[in-house]
């Protein structure tokens, strides 16, 4: 009994092997390197970092949302 189960393990080890050799694996594709990468700035209000593009400026800070800066405005008047 334990000579069947030991050829039946060398029978599918090999075919494992077989398979796994015979079909190259693809090459991984080479991370995305973009030409316009952006300088990233963080909202002085809640910290997220996003694109400079994408954000508000005012008094050289920058927001992320128009609501963060009326909420920074208003607060500055205290």
């Amino acid at each position: 009994m334990f000579r069947l189960l030991f050829w039946i393990a060398v029978i599918f080890a090999a075919i494992w092997l077989w398979r796994r050799f015979k079909t190259p694996t693809p090459p991984r594709p080479a991370p995305r390197q973009d030409d316009e990468t952006q300088p990233m700035v963080r909202c002085a209000q809640c910290g997220v970092h996003l694109p400079r593009a994408h954000a508000l400026s005012r008094d050289d800070r920058w927001y992320c949302s128009q609501a963060h800066l009326e909420q920074d405005k208003s607060s500055g008047e205290r």
